[in-house]
């Protein structure tokens, strides 16, 4: 069935997101906080091996090489002028509040943008995201999306339990934007090859070392303004062509 992996990567984190918001308020602030700079620090050592697996390889005299690193200078500069001369960001805020005012009356709404902004990021930068989204669209394999499906019920869990209610929505644009990788990857898919998905997860990976520093509390990174970045790769590679 196509799409099903995107399906039921939505239905974990809605589930799992709900389970989370049933806990919150129960457990002690340190122990949120604790689990919070945990799942911090994991999402930085997600975001940094997507990005030195794209930065880095081995030749032929078994030492390391250095790719792509100028590529991703371009990536992130003209990606970062191009989101902000969208604003993507203050969108996703503004969803963020209208799905606040609707849903997210009551005292719980405090956190409710933020957790849906956070979410939303989280996961849907990054390679497992990309990848698993083409392979269900090119191959009809949905496997990746499975165990991305595992880990983001995991993550729901935890930001649920601080942000509440926000994060369940997020389940919507992982939704879309994994099902409209898959359509898209149907048309365009035989421009795909190895070398464009390398460059798409080092570029993501770098996002979501930006995320895990947001989550850690260390500096506010306007990563959704930084999204364009991660469609580069593509045009880089249709240039080329």
């Amino acid at each position: 069935m196509f799409g099903i992996g995107s399906i039921v990567n939505a239905a974990a984190i809605v589930v799992c997101g709900i389970a989370g918001t049933m806990v919150r308020g129960r457990l002690p602030e340190r122990y949120q906080k604790t689990m919070m700079q945990a799942m911090g620090l994991v999402v930085l050592i997600i975001g940094a091996s997507g990005t030195l697996q794209g930065v880095f390889s081995v030749n032929t005299h078994q030492t390391l090489e250095r790719n792509n690193l100028m590529l991703l200078i371009v990536c992130l500069v003209i990606g970062s002028i191009v989101g902000e001369l969208i604003n993507i960001e203050k969108g996703m805020e503004q969803l963020g509040e209208k799905m606040k005012k609707q849903f997210a009356k009551d005292q719980h709404s405090k956190h409710f943008t933020e957790g849906f902004v956070s979410a939303s990021l989280i996961f849907c930068i990054g390679a497992m995201a990309i990848v698993g989204a083409l392979e269900d669209g090119l191959k009809g394999n949905p496997s990746t999306l499975f165990a991305k499906a595992v880990i983001d019920a995991v993550t729901a869990t935890i930001l649920a339990s601080k942000y509440g209610r926000g994060v369940v929505f997020s389940a919507l644009p992982v939704l879309v934007y994994q099902i409209a990788i898959s359509v898209l990857a149907r048309f365009v898919g035989p421009y795909f090859n190895p070398l464009v998905l390398t460059q798409l997860s080092m570029v993501g990976g770098v996002l979501i070392m930006a995320i895990g520093l947001n989550i850690l509390g260390v500096r506010h990174i306007r990563v959704a303004n930084m999204l364009p970045a991660l469609f580069i790769p593509v045009f880089y590679q249709f240039f080329h062509i």
